[in-house]
């Protein structure tokens, strides 16, 4: 077994679980609820949206040939709300997951113990992949925190409903009894 590209295989897997949280959370959303934000000095859906997406697209292009921090990424610009529609969202939303995904797949065991810079800071493949898990996995969970509290009794839990652990459980070992 290659240690290496098993890592890589299952942190594509990873990353790409994270991204269904935020898909499931934005499929769950209205055009007006994507807007939303607790006060001013929160984040909507949408602001948080184009913030991720502009960090995957800055550090995901030309990943281990330049700055994970790209001259022309304006970060500051992501923090504003100006994202249309739902499908503009969902566009954007798109654009930088398949840049993080291709970039991803395009790695090798090799690459793994290279070095890469993010704002100048030395950090090996590994480390830097994830240290960005660490930040998307971040902010998917404050959108779904942001869609729990849109929603309200309305929201379709992403995960096992509460006073159902146990229902899951026995699910969850019949399923792996076949293996």
């Amino acid at each position: 077994m290659n240690i290496g590209n098993e890592y890589l295989k299952v942190v594509i897997e990873r990353f790409k679980s994270v991204k269904s949280l935020g898909d499931k959370t934005i499929n769950q959303l209205s055009e007006e609820e994507i807007h939303w934000s607790y006060n001013t000095e929160s984040n909507s859906i949408a602001v948080i949206v184009k913030h991720i997406s502009g960090n995957m697209i800055s550090r995901w292009t030309e990943f281990l040939t330049s700055d994970g921090e790209k001259e022309n990424r304006n970060r500051d610009d992501e923090f504003i709300d100006d994202i249309t529609s739902k499908t503009e969202l969902t566009s954007v939303w798109e654009k930088g997951w398949k840049v993080l995904i291709d970039t991803l797949a395009n790695l090798n065991e090799q690459d793994l113990l290279k070095y890469v810079h993010i704002r100048g800071e030395r950090h090996l493949v590994l480390e830097a992949i994830e240290r960005q898990m660490a930040h998307y996995a971040y902010h998917v969970g404050q959108m779904v925190f942001i869609g729990k509290l849109v929603k309200d009794n309305k929201w379709e839990s992403l995960s096992i409903p509460k006073g159902r652990s146990e229902e899951f459980l026995k699910q969850m070992l019949e399923k792996h009894k076949q293996e």
